[in-house]
């Protein structure tokens, strides 16, 4: 096979990618080591900022996010056992947010290429890169029980933090920065009403708490736990019991619980791999970065990457000019670094960290108190939470 992008993973990155270059005029085919349902089973993130829905507008996606999102003008922040709400709209100009989940992100993707005709390969085993460090990049993988070879100009690695796109990558070439914190998410999905119409950020002595939402019908919610927890250690029962003793009483008192629908812990850590760009190999997503899930950064840098990455191929087939895809890295690892400095920060003040003890903990509450009832502490947060806007090339 020959096409002009050869694309591995079909994550939303890779998906959202696809169709923003189909929609360029630029061929392009999708690798896939999972199944399609898998991909679709996956429970992920669902916030996302202006820039992500501009794309997903961009690819002609946005239709069913605008209509069933949940428009979010504001988050609350809880602590010492009140809740304090940061009204991001009126702090930037108008700017919000909109909850509506990945995997609904991911299945208008699917339908939108599919719709299209385009070739997306699911189930490919042993996907290899080679001559990625040419100008004539090659995709093999194994289906059916047949090798195939996809020849291609560029590659795109958008197949996430355990994918082969950044392992093919000469240790050498490649730079990485990590950061694991010493505790994760517990997590339960749930068709029960939110606690709230938007989301509670928790501070408490018993450690952080989040309460979110998918829909007006299905919840989200979220406790801090210790690294080595185990899933199966917590009944539903007792998970709701442990939320209700980090939320203020109104939150208490309006909490409707039900049977969880999936249950996980996930931990949180800090990566980024520099640079982005290794010849006619491009990183995107979870390939190369990670960021904590506090500040709600992970899909949203990767769509970001994507609006780049998009773009600067555009430019390369209708200017015959590489300039754009030279700049692509720094670009993208400026914005990377801001989120992760942002993610960092939320995290180090919403969690408790078990070696600062008390003194922490009123550390933490004293600048609470101060980020609420400061325009410009409050401002800054909220800019940073709505997403800053995609530089020009």
């Amino acid at each position: 096979m020959r096409t002009q992008v050869a694309i591995i993973g079909a994550g939303p990155a890779g998906l959202l990618l696809g169709q923003l270059l189909h929609k360029a005029g630029i061929d392009n085919i999708i690798v896939e080591r999972q199944t399609a349902d898998y991909v679709l089973g996956r429970i992920r993130a669902g916030v996302l900022e202006q820039v992500s829905m501009d794309l997903l507008k961009r690819a002609g996606v946005d239709s069913r996010a605008i209509e069933e999102g949940l428009p979010h003008e504001g988050i609350e922040l809880l602590f010492k056992g009140a809740r304090h709400r940061i009204d991001m709209h009126k702090l930037t100009g108008g700017k919000q947010v909109t909850v509506y989940g990945q995997t609904e992100v991911t299945r208008d993707l699917m339908a939108a290429r599919e719709a299209e005709g385009l070739t997306t390969i699911y189930s490919a085993a042993s996907v290899s890169l080679h001559d990625f460090d040419t100008s004539k990049p090659r995709v093999r993988y194994e289906k059916d029980g047949a090798t195939h070879e996809i020849e291609c100009d560029f590659i795109a690695g958008c197949d996430g933090y355990h994918g082969v796109s950044r392992a093919s990558v000469p240790p050498q070439s490649i730079h990485t920065y990590e950061k694991v914190y010493p505790f994760g998410w517990l997590g339960v999905l749930a068709d029960v009403p939110p606690v709230s119409h938007e989301l509670i950020y928790a501070n408490t002595s018993r450690g952080f708490a989040l309460c979110s939402m998918r829909s007006a019908t299905r919840s989200r919610y979220y406790v801090q736990v210790p690294t080595e927890e185990r899933v199966e250690n917590w009944s539903d029962d007792a998970f709701w019991n442990e939320l209700r003793l980090r939320l203020d009483p109104e939150a208490r008192e309006r909490l409707v619980t039900g049977p969880s629908l999936e249950k996980s812990i996930a931990p949180l850590r800090s990566f980024v791999a520099e640079p982005m760009r290794f010849g006619s190999l491009f990183l995107a997503g979870d390939a190369a970065h990670i960021v904590p899930p506090t500040g709600a950064k992970g899909l949203n840098l990767a769509t970001a990457d994507v609006g780049y990455l998009s773009r600067a191929f555009e430019i390369f087939y209708a200017e015959k000019s590489a300039s754009a895809l030279d700049r692509y890295s720094d670009l993208c690892l400026r914005r990377v670094w801001k989120a992760e400095r942002f993610s960092w920060w939320f995290t180090s003040l919403m969690h408790r960290f078990p070696e600062t003890g008390e003194f922490g903990q009123k550390i933490q509450e004293a600048e609470l108190d101060y980020l609420v009832h400061s325009t410009a502490a409050s401002t800054s947060l909220a800019e940073n939470y709505v997403g800053l806007p995609l530089e020009d090339f």
